[in-house]
């Protein structure tokens, strides 16, 4: 990759100086890829080809390995194939088509019906993975659609069923995922959600906004600046409803006991610090 740059940026300026272009450096960003070592080896003229892709893509499937590559860590860092498993992203692989098998709704379905929690990690997803992708966390993007597997999965195993609005919603979100790392895959879960192809040409969905604002927020409660509870409230609770609760809690009233309290300082929907004297 060092001669690869040096070539490029030779030529560049060589052009530069004939008159032919009018920048300088030919790229506006670089990324220099890793190598896929073998037990700590690298490819070389003497070693040859120390992992055969002929014999991965035969056992294990073109996605299967466009995934565990993806997955293996960040683009621009060495892969040992000998610590990564094709094999479990083919059973990933086979798990997410299956959630396309299970969804019952109909493509017309509307969405705004289905189960708020997971609608709320779908549109996360939708809203996150734009940016890592353009910042080349390949393998960040993978775990999200993982993570977004997996509650689908859940909600179809043991929440609303697989007629839910919500579970079609994701379910597609996680075809859109995939076609950029598995597009084989993805193109068969399409199918079976009931579109003709391409799901490649049917473009990012937006998200939400209302999906994406925290339903409650955690707000820590001291006493004279030490810990004492935690308490789930609204983002929008008032100053004084928040005062309100934490008076009420018994963790607050057995700390303060016969002390007068001197002042509340409340900054909502975070902390609450009861001070004594």
């Amino acid at each position: 990759a060092i001669l690869h740059l040096l070539y490029a940026r030779f030529i560049t300026k060589v052009l530069y100086d004939m008159g032919y272009i009018t920048f300088t450096e030919p790229f506006t960003a670089l990324l220099n890829q890793g190598m896929v070592l073998m037990d700590g080896s690298a490819m070389s003229k003497s070693k040859g080809n120390l992992v055969r892709l002929s014999e991965q893509l035969d056992e294990h499937g073109v996605d299967a390995i466009r995934l565990t590559m993806s997955f293996a860590g960040p683009p621009e860092d060495d892969i040992d194939w000998a610590d990564v498993a094709p094999h479990a992203s083919a059973k990933f692989l086979a798990r997410a088509w299956r959630l396309a098998r299970d969804v019952t709704s109909s493509p017309d379905v509307e969405w705004k019906t289905g189960d708020r929690s997971l609608r709320r990690v779908t549109h996360h997803f939708l809203a996150d993975a734009p940016g890592l992708i353009e910042s080349f966390k390949f393998n960040v993007v993978v775990a999200r659609i993982m993570e977004l597997v997996n509650a689908t999965r859940k909600a179809i195993d043991s929440g609303p069923g697989g007629a839910d609005a919500a579970v079609r919603e994701a379910t597609e979100t996680v075809a859109l995922g995939l076609s950029l790392f598995a597009p084989y895959t993805a193109e068969e879960m399409w199918e079976a959600l009931g579109y003709p192809p391409s799901v490649a040409l049917y473009g990012w969905r937006k998200a939400d906004p209302t999906l994406l604002v925290a339903e409650s927020v955690t707000c820590v409660v001291q006493v004279d600046g030490k810990l004492r509870d935690r308490l789930e409230v609204s983002p929008s609770v008032t100053p004084a409803e928040l005062e309100d609760l934490v008076r009420a809690l018994p963790a607050v009233a057995r700390t303060v006991g016969d002390k007068e309290i001197a002042t509340v300082i409340v900054r909502a929907p975070k902390l609450v610090n009861v001070v004594t004297r």
